[in-house]
């Protein structure tokens, strides 16, 4: 294995899918000549032609069509949403023509389109940029929706969606393209959706998170330990398909539970993780169930957002008004 970063390894998950299968195609805004404004698809046009690899004009709903008219021709294409919250310039493909088509057709027509996004805060970006949109597609059925945290999972999961016949939306953390590293396999591999993975064991609360959303988590699990509290920590990886079952069994383990994302909380994915333990484990919760998450306002100016985004101070209040040991 060798260490990567996580823009290492989604580069490399494309090159090797683009190898394995000529099928496959790149396409959008400044992922060819340049390689991606975050070089996430750097060399890849090189390497496999313009034909395969190419910049559209900056029209998302454009490059969502486009991906339509490629999946049914027979075509892989893998479709990169510069920023996420570019996204609703394109929300009508998407949800209408993409998530549907292969229901709509009665399975004549795979929409085996992986749809590649960064989203999130702690890099200072202009407004539209961090948005955390990913609650909003989760009601797009025949969408799945993926979120990796680590870079393993990155290749893993991405390997996964580009070879699923079924369209995926995969969400990039953006502050986790090269603060994230850690042990990738170089060969092929894939790692199932809907199978979420306990980060860290332990007794007290468990907190459930995705993406970047799960280092913090870690960060603020080491500090509870420190009060002697001890943390579950269990990465969702995928929001569809959701895995039930964990998050049952990390609530009847350790009887309470704190949910942290970075999408406002009303109507966040958090308010679905919530209901779900509620109806699958509500007689093993010894505390209501808290969530840390960005308010509900527009996401705010670079200088700010890091009093909008959950941070540890926040994670670590929310761990012991659930524990009770808030003073």
């Amino acid at each position: 294995m060798a260490v990567l970063t996580m823009v290492e390894a989604i580069r490399q998950a494309l090159e090797q899918e683009m190898e394995r299968d000529e099928r496959v195609m790149i396409l959008g805004e400044d992922v060819g000549k340049l390689g991606g404004v975050f070089r996430a698809t750097d060399g890849l046009q090189a390497r496999f032609g313009e034909a395969r690899v190419f910049d559209t004009p900056l029209a998302e709903a454009v490059i969502a069509g486009a991906s339509v008219g490629l999946a049914m021709s027979g075509m892989v294409p893998v479709p990169e949403m510069q920023f996420l919250g570019f996204s609703h310039q394109a929300f009508h493909q998407i949800a209408d023509q993409i998530a549907r088509y292969r229901f709509r057709s009665q399975g004549r027509y795979p929409m085996q389109i992986t749809i590649r996004s960064p989203f999130g805060g702690g890099v200072r970006t202009p407004e539209m940029h961090s948005d955390a949109l990913e609650a909003q597609f989760v009601q797009c059925p025949g969408l799945k929706i993926v979120m990796p945290a680590s870079a393993y999972d990155a290749k893993g999961l991405l390997l996964e969606a580009i070879r699923d016949p079924n369209p995926v939306l995969f969400c990039e953390p953006l502050r986790g393209y090269r603060l994230v590293k850690d042990e990738v396999p170089e060969g092929d591999y894939t790692v199932p959706f809907g199978k979420a993975r306990v980060v860290r064991e332990g007794t007290d609360v468990t907190l459930v998170a995705w993406s970047a959303a799960v280092q913090l988590c870690e960060r603020a699990a080491e500090r509870a330990a420190e009060e002697n509290i001890s943390c579950r920590i269990l990465d969702l990886r995928t929001l569809v398909p959701l895995d039930v079952v964990a998050l049952a069994r990390c609530a009847e383990v350790t009887g309470r539970v704190v949910v942290v994302h970075e999408a406002p909380y009303t109507g966040g994915f958090g308010a679905e993780v919530i209901a779900t333990i509620q109806e699958e484990a509500f007689y093993s919760l010894e505390a209501p169930i808290a969530r840390v998450t960005a308010p509900d306002t527009p996401y705010p100016i670079a200088g700010v957002e890091e009093f909008y985004i959950p941070n540890e101070e926040r994670v670590l209040a929310a761990v012991r008004r659930t524990v009770g040991t808030a003073a």
